[in-house]
């Protein structure tokens, strides 16, 4: 059986990525919103006779639940309400569009939406889904027809994304009621950051040291995200809010001497990990830490662990609130993403996409060969969803759009043959909904899901059964990105990939010149050895015994020992600023790595576009680790050590190489006299 494994040739990447699928527990709480969401406010207007303006307000239901992702509530504000706003805009501009003008106007119309909505969807992740739901709505709002003027569907498109935003503002989930439940989200963020230090702590010296790193930071990412929601205050307003702010913000420095030990490679004692993990179970349970078990003091890497530990028991005991360590991005800054080299490439292939699918809708739409089904607007909306990058790279999404779509009409065709109209039919669009949180682990499973739960709400508006359409446009809608996303474009391809990588390049950069800046600080007490200056203090001894000093004899201890003689005082700003750029640097680095990604599992003839990225995302990674290493160390004797300023420079000039290779700009000389 091995031996035929062996031989069995290997999928290329844009295959086997077509078959992944991620993995994870059922998130039931977005399965139970979604379950009562598209489906009741279809049954209400229903009941009520306003069946079209339902259809309107499921279907704004049904892209808010692909949306609706794990996080903390006030993340959902921004990450399922913008976009519906987005979706509205795109609805009544979409509808007046297709009432006032003819085939070729409104085709022009689109096609400039798809430029506007493109370009935008470069700014980020909640930028990307309003252009999304900008292009579907418009589609709609133009081929759908309906009695209602276009600002009623744009109010019904705002009610049917509003009601799922609600249960999730409403509903508390599984295991929330230790504490106050509006922040279950930022809580449970929070001590993963806790859990992902103490995996690396345990992995240091290992093969799996620096994918535990990477999931620190994607750890880190998370919780940022869900404590820095849209507010309508500037700070944090209720003490058990201020509270996850302060355990954040005591897990950077554990975070910054975790990747310190993990860049030296020697492995740690096991009990190093116990502390962290104490710290994450006291933020899912929402009470005290307890004593803390210390580490060895014995390297500079294990002494700023200990000191973050105890610092951490202090905040936890206190939790007077923190800083988020956060780059707010200006409007200047999105608009330098919209008009840049990716927006400019995305907007332009949305632009080509759109267009082309909407002008061959019209003409088939013209041409009668829809017989009597009026809803056109499924070429183009499919369309949009084949050409979103964030879905995956190009072939992927065609192959699982392509076989979702089939086996979602083929399902319903059979539904629709043995359900009761409409009651069956509503039915399905409410099992559909609750379906959509799992389907979204796959782009093949979801979009089945959504075909069953379209067809079956055009259904229920009045149309007949249309499954061996929406197979037809679906596929001449593959064909159509498959061919304008190989054709050749103005400037170079692969501009989103360049510019993730040109950011993380800048940050990682700003991030190394403040630690070197840091060196020049005026040190204090710089007598003693490096021996005499990494004993253990007296209050850590009692723990190498075997008995666990609690937080006040920690700080007891510490405030006994005072300032080791060739420490530095560092500035509070200054340290919170090195956390800021750190924070920064990662975050760039991750979204560069996810871009590259995506990119290698393109076709050949796209993929070769950013062929050398990935090499210069791996020396930026090791110059980021080298920083925070040289920091920490930094911290504790007052300089840079020889090994490090040799591995910085070695880093520096591998990076100039590479660099150049891909189309950016060499790195300075940072580390010169």
């Amino acid at each position: 059986m091995s031996r035929s494994r062996r031989v069995l040739p290997a999928l290329p990447p844009w295959l086997a990525h077509a078959l992944r699928a991620q993995r994870g527990p059922v998130p039931w709480s977005a399965v139970t919103r979604g379950a009562l969401s598209a489906g009741p406010l279809l049954l209400v207007a229903v009941q009520v006779g306003r069946t079209s303006l339902g259809v309107v307000a499921a279907i704004a239901a049904m892209l808010a639940g692909i949306n609706d992702r794990p996080g903390s509530r006030r993340v959902s504000v921004k990450r399922i309400g913008v976009p519906a706003l987005g979706g509205a805009l795109g609805l009544v501009t979409g509808t007046y569009a297709g009432q006032q003008t003819g085939a070729v106007v409104l085709t022009v119309i689109l096609t400039f939406i798809g430029l506007v909505a493109g370009s935008i969807s470069a700014i980020g992740p909640v930028a990307s889904a309003v252009g999304t739901q900008l292009l579907v709505a418009s589609a709609i709002g133009a081929g759908m027809p309906l009695p209602e003027p276009g600002w009623e569907r744009a109010l019904a498109y705002v009610a049917g994304a509003g009601w799922l935003l609600v249960l999730r503002l409403v509903l508390p989930t599984p295991g929330s009621l230790a504490g106050d439940f509006r922040f279950d989200g930022e809580r449970k963020a929070v001590a993963g950051v806790y859990d992902a230090v103490a995996e690396l702590l345990d992995a240091v010296g290992g093969s799996e040291a620096m994918r535990r790193r990477a999931a620190l930071t994607a750890a880190l990412d998370h919780a940022q995200d869900a404590l820095a929601g849209p507010r309508l205050r500037r700070y944090a307003s209720s003490s058990a809010e201020r509270r996850l702010h302060a355990q954040y913000a005591a897990a950077l420095p554990l975070a910054e001497a975790a990747t310190a030990l993990a860049w030296a490679g020697e492995s740690v004692a096991e009990r190093a990990s116990e502390g962290p993990r104490r710290l994450a179970a006291a933020v899912r349970g929402n009470n005290h830490t307890g004593p803390l078990p210390a580490p060895s003091r014995s390297a500079p890497a294990l002494r700023a662990l200990d000191d973050a530990l105890l610092h951490a028991a202090e905040v936890f005991d206190q939790g007077k609130g923190g800083d988020l360590h956060t780059r707010p991005r200006t409007p200047g800054d999105r608009l330098r993403a919209a008009f840049g080299s990716a927006g400019r490439e995305y907007g332009l292939r949305v632009a080509l996409c759109f267009g082309a699918s909407s002008a061959a809708a019209q003409a088939l739409h013209q041409g009668q060969w829809y017989g009597q089904h009026e809803h056109w607007y499924w070429l183009p909306a499919t369309a949009v969803f084949l050409v979103k990058p964030d879905l995956g790279p190009l072939a992927s999404r065609v192959l699982n759009r392509a076989a979702g779509t089939v086996l979602g009409a083929v399902l319903f065709a059979g539904f629709a043959v043995v359900l009761p109209r409409p009651e069956g039919l509503i039915a399905l669009v409410a099992l559909s909904g609750a379906l959509i949180p799992v389907a979204t682990r796959h782009f093949a499973a979801q979009t089945a899901v959504v075909t069953v739960l379209v067809l079956a709400l055009v259904m229920v508006g009045g149309e007949p059964q249309a499954s061996m359409g929406r197979i037809g446009e679906t596929l001449l809608a593959c064909a159509i990105v498959l061919i304008t996303g190989h054709l050749p474009m103005p400037g170079q391809r692969g501009g989103g990939v360049r510019a993730r990588l040109a950011a993380a390049s800048e940050a990682a950069y700003a991030y190394l010149t403040h630690v070197l800046d840091e060196a020049d600080a005026p040190r204090i007490g710089t007598s003693g050895t490096p021996s005499e200056r990494s004993g253990p203090p007296t209050g850590h001894r009692a723990k190498a015994s075997g008995r666990r000093a609690t937080a006040s004899e920690r700080r007891a201890a510490a405030s006994e020992r005072g300032t080791p003689p060739g420490h530095r005082v560092i500035p509070s700003d200054d340290r919170a600023t090195r956390w800021t750029l750190r924070r920064e640097a990662y975050r760039t680095l991750a979204e560069a790595r996810t871009a590259i990604s995506l990119s290698a599992h393109e076709l050949p003839a796209l993929a070769r576009h950013t062929e050398g990225a990935d090499e210069v995302a791996d020396l930026l990674e090791r110059l980021v680790d080298t920083t925070t290493a040289c920091a920490v160390h930094l911290d504790d004797t007052g300089r840079i050590g020889p090994e490090h300023t040799e591995r910085l420079t070695a880093l520096l000039g591998e990076l100039a190489g590479p660099v150049e290779r891909v189309g950016l700009r060499p790195p300075g000389t940072l580390l010169a006299g």
